[in-house]
């Protein structure tokens, strides 16, 4: 996990909630961050005014940057984004950044489970060795001067043979973390998700970099 300031630094918070809009549209990204971050900060989600922003940059970084940078611009305020990538090695690093619209780009989360399941059995990818996988959040806050604050979480893991679990989203039914006990993310609580999950690692820095004295 690292983390980088961009320009000047990021002044104390003190006892004040930090203010942020988020600029997320996923309404499960917006209940995970929000849960992440805890007490402290006090988020607005994206004005209906500002338009969902085309995600067509090359890296995480890149697309997280385009949505941050939009609410920045459009609302006067710190605007907080993310973008999460899943690598899968016997797939050369597919979905990455287009993980949310592997299967089309109006996927579902089951479509999108279903293709890279699929796309492993055509690989012959048959045993947890076969099957590493990660994901890989950015999270990125952009003030409206055009500071920021860059923080990144990974967290390895396998594929399962089929999908487990009813909650969480994405790829979590299928993704058994190494940090766990062989459970897939969906099938954890929220708090064992997020203790160990790449966005809780990604935004858990981000908040130390914006409480920290």
């Amino acid at each position: 996990m690292s983390d980088s300031v961009q320009g000047h630094p990021i002044p104390p918070a003190g006892l004040r909630p930090v203010q942020l809009v988020l600029a997320t549209a996923n309404p499960d990204k917006v209940a995970e961050i929000a849960e992440i971050l805890g007490e402290g900060f006090e988020l607005s989600p994206r004005p209906s005014s500002v338009p969902e922003v085309i995600e067509d940059g090359d890296t995480l970084e890149a697309n997280a940057r385009l949505k941050a940078t939009a609410v920045a611009d459009a609302t006067g305020l710190p605007a907080i984004a993310d973008d999460t990538g899943f690598e899968v090695d016997a797939l050369g690093g597919e979905p990455g950044v287009r993980a949310a619209r592997f299967a089309g780009p109006d996927a579902s989360y089951a479509e999108n489970v279903t293709k890279v399941l699929r796309e492993l059995e055509r690989a012959g990818a048959h045993g947890p060795e076969a099957r590493a996988a990660r994901f890989v959040t950015v999270a990125l806050l952009r003030h409206p001067d055009g500071r920021e604050v860059l923080c990144e979480g990974v967290v390895e893991g396998t594929i399962a043979p089929e999908p487990r679990g009813e909650g969480a989203f994405g790829y979590d039914p299928v993704f058994v973390p190494d940090e766990g006990d062989g459970r897939t993310f969906a099938e954890m609580p929220a708090r064992d998700k997020h203790a160990i999950s790449h966005r809780g690692r990604a935004f858990r820095a981000l908040a130390d970099r914006l409480t920290s004295s």
